[in-house]
């Protein structure tokens, strides 16, 4: 069987620029050849890769309710 020549994606080299400013060049499939990829979160800075923790937000009192209803199991919120 024939491989069509659309089968593979055009890998292009682009510019990716991290939040702190820093730049490097990689191939990718995004945009087009010499695009920039402006990143709103990678690694230095996400909770996740710098072991940062996230707070909970309290919107209708979801936290709060769900807190109470469960708080004989030991699952409360610790202080």
């Amino acid at each position: 069987m024939a491989r069509k020549e659309t089968d593979h994606p055009d890998y292009h080299f682009i510019k990716v620029v991290l939040t702190n400013g820093t730049e490097y060049t990689t191939r990718s499939t995004y945009g087009k050849e010499g695009d920039t990829l402006n990143l709103d979160i990678d690694p230095s800075t996400h909770p996740a890769w710098t072991g940062g923790s996230q707070q909970l937000l309290d919107r209708g009192g979801r936290v709060s309710r769900f807190n109470s209803r469960f708080a004989g199991l030991g699952l409360a919120a610790k202080k």
